[in-house]
């Protein structure tokens, strides 16, 4: 009965890519480590304990979840489709909360649930899967990859969902990373080079012309401007950054010390901002120095290396859609967050996969690190039917 349910706790521990596993866990311990150190001065342990128990129900999500067959779950595509929609839409409900200061409504808080739920972490993960079906679809069913039709089709589809986030949440960090990723999963799926030229011209255009007529927020223009010019509102706009720089300029090679850092473990706010959330990267070069931020970067390639052997070995054009849009998801929020630490990208609110604070983060992270140990599993020990 247990081989016939597939739901064999020791084959499932058995057949996961425990590779895969161990540099997640050993990357989300080390974010632990920078946490615990960077909540220090607010006392209390309360970020500490929520980000252990989003690790520990993550890797039982990371088995549980490996198990799902993904070809049977998306012939329910309309259904997830609807969940993406649905999750969106309710951050117009009374349950939707953001940050005053940025404009942003990006968060739910659900009653009798201690965490916030950040809808874009979720549904990243549906609308890789999602993409990747239409697309494989499209390849395999259609042979059609480089027409205007499919091109628009799978166009509409993205930008449809991420327009109707951003029209919401006001959220342009996550919106830019689901762009990242369908540009990356449309490369990968082998769209014609046409389309990405004319998708880089309009968007440039685009961007331009809202530029010039003023329809982009003056705080989320500032952010850009202060890249370019560092001289400019370093007292406003430029204050994260600027104290982001001094403290991986203080941190040396080896850093001031586990728990010794200057603007860590200042009890003042003004000092390094958003030190356990955003900043973490600045954390871990304050007070581990060049030597440890090597380390987390080192463990992030390994993670994103990994899945992209999986993709190269997968048995079907959907797997293979599915692990490059994990891992671009996974590119893009690296190279953003520690960009941002390093003052040459602008704040756009992304987090560092694994290693900052964020339960629902975390969590939806080892989910979608399950599903890419499904596709390994059934691409190395199963016969395609």
């Amino acid at each position: 009965m247990r081989n016939r349910t597939g739901w064999n706790l020791l084959d499932s521990f058995q057949q996961a890519d425990l590779t895969l596993l161990i540099l997640c866990v050993m990357s989300s311990v080390y974010g632990l480590v920078l946490i615990y150190s960077a909540t220090r001065y607010r006392g209390g342990n309360r970020s500490v304990i929520v980000q252990t128990a989003a690790l520990i129900i993550g890797i039982l999500a990371y088995f549980i979840v490996a198990r799902v067959d993904l070809e049977h779950l998306m012939r329910k595509w309309r259904w997830i489709l609807g969940f993406n929609i649905t999750l969106i839409l309710l951050l117009l409900t009374p349950l939707g909360i953001g940050e005053e200061e940025v404009g942003n409504t990006a968060w739910l808080r659900f009653p009798g649930i201690p965490i916030s739920i950040g809808p874009a972490e979720v549904i990243k993960i549906t609308y890789i899967l999602l993409l990747a079906w239409q697309m494989a679809w499209l390849r395999e069913e259609k042979h059609d990859l480089r027409s205007f039709g499919a091109a628009f089709q799978t166009a509409f589809h993205a930008f449809g969902l991420m327009g109707l986030y951003v029209v919401i949440s006001h959220d342009m960090g996550n919106a830019l990373v689901f762009f990242f990723i369908f540009i990356c999963m449309a490369f990968g799926a082998g769209f014609a080079l046409r389309w990405f030229i004319l998708l880089f011209a309009a968007a440039g255009g685009g961007a331009y012309a809202a530029w010039r007529m003023d329809l982009i927020p003056l705080y989320q223009k500032e952010r850009f401007i202060v890249v370019f010019d560092h001289t400019y509102d370093q007292l406003g706009r430029g204050w994260h950054q600027n104290r982001s720089m001094l403290a991986l300029g203080s941190g040396g090679l080896f850093g001031q010390g586990y728990m010794n850092g200057t603007q860590t473990q200042s009890l003042s706010k003004s000092s390094l901002p958003a030190r356990y959330t955003d900043f973490i990267f600045s954390v871990c070069g304050e007070e581990l120095g060049l030597f440890g931020c090597i380390i987390m970067m080192i463990l992030l390639a390994a993670i994103i290396f990994r899945i992209l052997l999986i993709a190269r070995n997968a048995q079907s054009p959907f797997y293979c859609c599915v692990c490059i849009g994990m891992a671009s998801m996974l590119i893009f929020q690296t190279i953003i967050n520690i960009g941002m630490c390093l003052f040459v990208m602008p704040v756009i609110g992304i987090t560092l996969p694994f290693f900052s604070y964020g339960g629902s983060s975390l969590l939806t992270l080892f989910a979608a690190m399950g599903i890419v140990s499904g596709i390994k599993m059934r691409s190395f020990t199963t016969i395609r039917r």
